[in-house]
């Protein structure tokens, strides 16, 4: 399946150490020429962290997409509605977005962006990069996983010695997980080995 003339929505959530990798993934999906529509929550758009600061991050990624990025629950909304988007992927996706997810708790741009997305019954794809995801968060990443619509990209522990309940998705799997996505399929393994 080809991206080409997709149009798709691109949430950031504040995993920040995730960035960089999210972000050239994203040129690569504007690359294979798809329509991408950038989304960022509260934290993502105006926290300055010791990964980068958040101006530089909001024009890369605008710079990359030639669209402006949509950072408020209000400008989040209409997408659902107005139809705007084919798949939508949260690349990163914090504990945080994806217990408010799998708990239906709507308060953020990232959470309403998906919430209208989802309503057109369209694919929404979690890369998972948290902290918690083999502690107090593995109940809701094993919610999302058996929901209607939600697609996983492949995962695994980054550090398991000394951050033993964190995983971060596989950045070279999110095109694929896309494309096998938008044919309502999972990729497998979602789970990766190191």
């Amino acid at each position: 399946m080809t991206l080409e003339g997709k149009n798709i929505g691109y949430v950031f959530t504040g995993s920040f150490c995730t960035f960089n990798k999210s972000i050239a993934e994203l040129k690569k999906i504007v690359d294979l020429k798809a329509n991408v529509l950038p989304i960022m929550s509260y934290n993502a758009y105006n926290l300055d962290t010791k990964f980068g600061k958040a101006t530089d991050f909001i024009d890369k990624i605008e710079n990359i997409t030639n669209n402006k990025i949509i950072h408020t629950i209000q400008d989040a909304e209409p997408i659902g509605p107005k139809n705007l988007t084919d798949i939508m992927i949260i690349a990163p996706a914090t504990g945080n977005t994806m217990a408010k997810l799998a708990n239906d708790i709507i308060d953020t741009p990232a959470t309403m962006a998906a919430k209208s997305h989802l309503r057109n019954q369209r694919p929404l794809v979690i890369a998972p990069s948290t902290n918690n995801a083999l502690s107090g968060n593995a109940i809701n990443i094993g919610k999302l996983l058996n929901m209607k619509n939600y697609y996983f990209v492949p995962f695994k522990q980054d550090n398991p010695i000394s951050k033993p309940n964190s995983v971060v998705f596989d950045a070279s799997l999110l095109i694929k997980t896309v494309e096998y996505a938008l044919e309502g399929r999972q990729i497998q393994p979602v789970l990766i080995q190191i």
